[in-house]
């Protein structure tokens, strides 16, 4: 049997596939984000999916590609809790780059984007990614992501530059006072997803002109901070993949448009591309 997985910090999908690449089952466990979990809880979200459980030892071969799979420690940490779980199976890691990479552009040359919980961009030749500057994660980047647009929420609501109606609508929505805020910050774990969860308010107003200009101002800079710096021509494809683009594609193609580039296509979840590509191998 063999596992692939796509991973963000929100959630991990999974499709089983048999030795002749058929497909098996398909389920889905909680984000794997090794690098803002403990290895206890990135063990427990693993084992507590029954169908896993039920067939780890059956695993010959886990393709996992993740958020916080970027860097060499997080990398090496989940690679040992899987090889903890599937004993007799080869463990692959990768970061999430590289699932959209060949879910959205089949391994050809491409600009491909991630805009989900968190965000991310490559460039990618025909052979290997490229980045322009390393990710320093949700506090310091993840420009036009979720956890990104969550938190321009909660700032306008508390400065109240959100409009009167969409803040009292916002407040009857959530949670918004000061204290389980900053208990969801700086306590609990996964304040990246936290934060991305209020990005799904964004959805209710989106013919607003207010939710608009805030994600024009959030996919502008991704364009000038995750596309630009890249300096490649036009006619190289650029590709999109997570629910942030997916729900709000026309106004990605707007600011696209603004910069002269044109957007080849927009992806969900890369998990069905990306199973196409593990049965073409």
């Amino acid at each position: 049997m063999i596992l692939i997985a796509d991973g963000g910090s929100t959630k991990a999908d999974w499709i089983a596939l048999d030795e002749n690449r058929k497909e098996l089952f398909r389920t889905r466990t909680k984000g794997l984000n090794p690098a803002i979990l403990k290895k206890d809880e990135l063990y427990d979200r693993i084992i507590q999916n029954f169908e896993i459980f039920q067939k780890k030892n059956e695993v010959k071969e886990v393709y996992f590609y993740g958020a916080g799979c970027g860097t060499a420690k997080p990398t090496a940490l989940l690679k040992k809790v899987f090889e903890s779980i599937f004993a007799n199976a080869k463990v692959v890691v990768e970061e999430d780059m590289i699932a959209a990479v060949y879910a959205a552009s089949a391994g050809k040359e491409a600009i491909v984007c991630i805009l989900g919980t968190g965000s991310n961009s490559c460039y990618y030749d025909g052979e290997k990614a490229h980045q322009n500057v390393a990710s320093l994660g949700y506090i310091m980047m993840d420009e036009a992501s979720g956890n990104y647009f969550g938190k321009r929420l909660i700032l306008d609501y508390f400065y109240k530059i959100m409009p009167k109606k969409m803040a009292e609508k916002f407040e009857t929505t959530y949670d918004v006072s000061a204290d389980t805020i900053k208990l969801n910050l700086y306590q609990k774990e996964g304040p990246n997803v936290y934060l991305g969860n209020f990005a799904e308010f964004m959805f209710q107003f989106k013919e607003s002109n207010y939710i608009h200009k805030i994600l024009e101002e959030g996919f502008t800079t991704f364009f000038e901070y995750r596309i630009l710096p890249y300096k490649k021509p036009a006619n190289v494809p650029i590709y999109f993949i997570g629910s942030i683009a997916y729900f709000f594609e026309p106004i990605l193609t707007e600011v696209a448009l603004k910069f002269g580039l044109s957007i080849a296509g927009i992806l969900r979840r890369p998990i069905d591309n990306l199973i196409t590509y593990h049965q073409n191998i």
